[in-house]
């Protein structure tokens, strides 16, 4: 087989780790086992699938690859690929039970030999199942505090997921076994979920912290006040200062999400100074009032 770069043959970059090669050559051999190709595409797919093979064994070979990337195509004085010794590939219908013969040591050692079948010249090639990766909506609830979900996977399977507390948005977790189901016994892959927050009503999430919107009217902000604050964990009264601003944060210390130390971060409650929509005659009085005795601003004249 003449030389093409087997980086590009797996799909990988020149910096893959060795667990990304694997994974690569996994999915490629997946895909153009010559045993899974229509009867009239098998040739091709029997090449095709003799060149994944010619790069993987390169590529996964630490003192190979070293050679590979120094020289290139010259790494072996350009001579034809030889599969290992004692190799042979060849492609039977997948209806009768004829097995594989003399599949390579290698091959059969990444995807596994079947009980009764450790035998060299007759092994029959499994091939693991797909890794399977979904979306896992959480709520800030369950980020506090952890929890269960059920979830239904596309195949029909009904699972119980475990939540973790302290889950963030982006977390992944791992069900090992349950995903795609393998090939002639191969085991299954794996189930990646990874969560998704969804939002909430009430709090918004910013690292380890939560934020809400606090509410004030106008004399609560100018006066100052007490007033009480939903938090996760039950109501608290929150001191406002006098003179307070609209939009500075008051900080309600460890009420927010679990650290993976054991602690937690912090509740912000963001001041929002509303005015009543429809003000009684007494308030209209008062703020008439209010409005005759402020002084104007120095940079505005004021007005009579």
């Amino acid at each position: 087989m003449k030389f093409r770069d087997y980086y590009e043959v797996l799909g990988v970059p020149r910096a893959a780790s060795a667990e990304e090669v694997k994974h690569a050559y996994r999915q490629l051999a997946r895909k153009h086992h010559p045993d899974l190709a229509p009867a009239s595409e098998r040739a091709q797919a029997a090449e095709r699938f003799k060149e994944i093979n010619e790069a993987y064994e390169v590529l996964r070979d630490p003192d190979k690859r070293k050679k590979y990337d120094a020289l290139g195509a010259d790494w072996k004085s350009g001579a034809d690929f030889t599969p290992p010794p004692n190799t042979a590939w060849r492609t039977v219908d997948p209806s009768s039970s004829e097995d594989l013969g003399g599949v390579s040591d290698f091959f059969a050692s990444l995807f596994g030999r079947p009980e009764g079948r450790a035998e060299r010249g007759d092994v029959r090639v499994s091939i693991p199942g797909d890794d399977i990766e979904a979306e896992l909506p959480v709520t800030v609830e369950e980020l506090l505090r952890g929890g269960q979900r059920r979830i239904m996977l596309d195949d029909g399977r009904t699972l119980e997921v475990a939540i973790p507390r302290g889950t963030r948005e982006g977390t992944v977790l791992r069900l090992g076994g349950q995903g795609g189901r393998g090939f002639n016994g191969g085991p299954p892959g794996d189930l990646y979920l990874r969560a998704r927050l969804v939002p909430h009503p009430r709090y918004r999430v910013g690292g380890d912290d939560l934020e809400l919107d606090l509410p004030l009217w106008p004399w609560q902000a100018v006066l100052g006040a007490e007033v009480k604050v939903e938090t996760p964990d039950g109501a608290v009264t929150l001191k406002v200062p006098a003179g307070t601003q609209s939009g500075r944060r008051l900080r309600l210390r460890g009420r927010g999400l679990p650290r993976a130390d054991g602690n937690r971060g912090d509740l912000y409650a963001v001041v929002r100074i509303v005015v009543p929509e429809r003000p009684s005659p007494t308030e209209r009085e008062a703020y008439e009032a209010l409005k005759r005795g402020a002084s104007a601003p120095a940079d505005q004249p004021a007005r009579g």
